[in-house]
């Protein structure tokens, strides 16, 4: 993959310390660009999984190492907290080293376009219908997950690439379908009592650039599932970009089981 600059770069949903993040991916991907201001969009260290059981494999500590040295390294971050790092949203409006902490912003493209930028988690309340829901949804979602893994482990034996086997199944839930467009409504509908052109958000692991109702809707994905991300070039173009689709599968393939060793160190 040839080496890219971005103007703005959002990545969210990293979930470090789950045992389903893709860091591998992300690393590869990290250390072949390059970033002026980078937008951590939330879940980035997934807190809520460590307290069931703590594991920091070597390829997580290196994502986090990565952040560090890209931020000494002039490019300005801005840390979004999201659910599974609450505990990171009661420093909203501090800085940590070089690093922003902020609980929502406004970022302004190179055309002069103006979007507000959160996790997502805020709307939480307009796409589920109470905690019971809730719970049957990360249930459910956990064992999506669990047949992800085990289906792309026996991928990576056949020498075949990653493909996200959770995320086909979400497309074809009428319900998963009708909730993620409640969240698309509740975010736009911020955004335009805001009087801003969009909004880009992350925390229900569905990559998608829409308009909706007149708002420019982007949700940046994670690296969970799909390893996307938004990038902004210097014209303030804003494009989705989905890692797998610009690296060589014999890549992708070295990847996948290589993070077998990294679960294991």
């Amino acid at each position: 993959m040839n080496k890219t600059h971005y103007r703005t770069l959002w990545l969210s949903d990293i979930h470090l310390g789950n045992k389903d993040c893709k860091a591998e991916y992300l690393l590869s991907f990290l250390n072949n660009i390059s970033v002026d201001t980078l937008y951590l969009v939330g879940d980035i260290v997934d807190m809520w999984q460590m307290t069931k059981q703590f594991r920091w494999p070597k390829a997580h500590n290196q994502v986090m190492h990565k952040f560090m040295q890209m931020s000494e390294q002039g490019t300005r971050i801005v840390y979004l907290p999201g659910n599974h790092d609450e505990p990171i949203q009661s420093y909203s409006g501090m800085v940590f080293g070089n690093i922003e902490i902020e609980r929502e912003i406004i970022h302004t493209t190179a055309k002069g376009e103006r979007y507000l930028v959160l996790h997502g988690d805020q709307f939480d309340g307009d796409v589920t219908l109470g905690r019971f829901q809730a719970w049957i949804g990360d249930k459910g979602y956990d064992l999506l997950l669990f047949l992800n893994r085990e289906y792309n482990r026996f991928r990576a034996w056949r020498k075949r690439e990653y493909w996200s086997l959770a995320g086909y199944i979400k497309k074809h839930i009428k319900g998963a379908n009708a909730a993620i467009a409640r969240y698309r409504k509740a975010c736009c509908q911020r955004a335009k009592d805001l009087q801003l052109d969009g909004v880009v958000c992350g925390h229900i692991h569905h990559p998608e650039s829409t308009i909706e109702d007149g708002v420019h809707y982007i949700n940046d994905g994670d690296w969970i599932e799909n390893c996307s991300a938004l990038g902004e070039d210097m014209q303030g173009n804003l494009t989705l970009v989905h890692y797998l689709e610009h690296v060589e599968k014999s890549k992708i393939t070295t990847l996948e089981v290589g993070s077998k060793a990294s679960r294991a160190a």
